[in-house]
Formats: structure tokens, C-alpha cells, sequence
């Protein structure tokens, strides 16, 4: 099982046999979900269907979600989450829902060096031509790249958000799932602080 993937939880109940059917968010502005982890879901047989990233609220209101799963390019030694832009929103629509709200990442994702997510973690501004257009496969099979927005019109990217530990439902490794709360333990015990230098 390759546990550097968020997927890999989904693909653990998949092959259990659990029936289960992902929303898959397009994650934009760069798309991976809706081009790479689509994909992959597709190469598992998992079920899936893409939605537009604001849809996802939605399909929590209307009972179509049972849990959120995210991954994570960080976590901190006290559980707050930075992950691609968006997943803060989709952390307050699970709360304000009920719904578990899980980041699954493998143990070296948590740097014990950082204790406050929101004031330490620096936030990568990204090129505007990200949000400005967008790349394809048109109907003959090329790859094509098109704007969307009005020429001059300034565009902001900020590539992550951070998720605060108090909106996280658990921490999913391949050490087990841990409570926010528990990370500092499992820091200690597997060094994550050293493993981050």
C-alpha cells in the first residue's frame, strides 16, 4: 500500500470490500483532481465522480458525504493542516455539517519543528497564469491552453491554506490515526522533529 497518498485509506476499504463512492474535487487552479487523482481512482476501481470544488458544501447540506479525506504537504506537531488552497473551506463545511473531517499523510508530513500552522508556515504565492488560464485536451486529442480571465486583469495564487487543528477529526498514517491532541506524542516517539531537518 503506498502510503504517501491520501487515497490510501479509500483504497484500503476498497479492497475490504466497503461499498464506497468518491467525490473527487477538480482542486483548482492546477486541477489534480480532476486529472490525477480521478485517474488513479480510476486505475483502482474505485467509484468516483469530479465535482466542481464549491460543490462540495453542497453534497455535505444534501447527506451525500458520510466523511471528508484530505492529504496534507504538512502537518504540525499540534495538528494544524497546510494543504492545497481550499481545504480549510472544505474542513468548515464538514464541521458545520457533522461530518469527520480526516488528513491522511505518512508520518514524515508532520514536522515537529512547528507548533502554530497559521503563524509559521509560509504560504507559497504561485504564478497568476495558473488561475489566468487553463490547459485541456480539445476534442482532436491536442493539449490546449486557453484564458479565462480578461487581459491585465491582476490574479492572486496562493497555493495552500492551513486547516487548524481544532477542525481535524484525526490524523491518518500509517502508524494508526491519531487525535490532534496525540501528535505530539507520536512526534516524540518517532523522532518526526530530527526526520524534518
Amino acid at each position: 500500500m503506498d502510503w504517501g497518498t491520501a487515497l490510501a485509506p479509500i483504497y484500503l476499504a476498497h479492497e475490504a470490500g466497503l461499498p464506497l463512492h468518491v467525490w473527487v474535487d477538480e482542486t483548482r487552479p492546477r486541477n489534480q483532481g480532476a486529472s490525477l487523482t480521478a485517474w488513479e481512482l480510476g486505475q483502482h476501481g474505485v467509484p468516483h465522480t469530479v465535482i466542481s470544488d464549491n460543490a462540495g458544501g453542497h453534497l455535505m447540506q444534501h447527506g451525500l458525504v458520510d466523511c471528508v479525506i484530505v492529504g496534507a504537504d504538512r502537518v504540525t506537531r499540534s495538528g494544524d493542516v497546510c494543504n492545497k488552497i481550499g481545504t480549510y473551506l472544505k474542513a468548515l463545511a464538514a464541521v458545520d455539517n457533522q461530518l469527520p473531517f480526516y488528513v491522511a499523510v505518512p508520518s514524515p508530513t508532520i514536522d515537529g519543528r512547528i507548533a502554530d500552522g497559521l503563524r509559521e508556515i509560509p504560504i507559497e504565492e504561485r504564478d497568476g497564469d495558473e488561475v489566468s488560464f487553463i490547459s485541456g485536451l480539445a476534442a482532436d486529442g491536442s493539449r490546449q491552453t486557453v484564458r479565462l480571465t480578461p487581459l491585465n486583469t491582476p490574479v492572486a495564487n496562493p497555493a495552500f491554506d492551513v486547516t487548524p487543528a481544532r477542525l481535524v477529526t484525526g490524523i491518518i498514517t500509517e502508524h494508526g490515526c491519531y487525535r490532534t491532541q496525540e501528535l505530539a506524542g507520536l512526534v516524540a516517539k518517532l523522532h518526526l522533529d530530527a526526520a524534518a531537518e
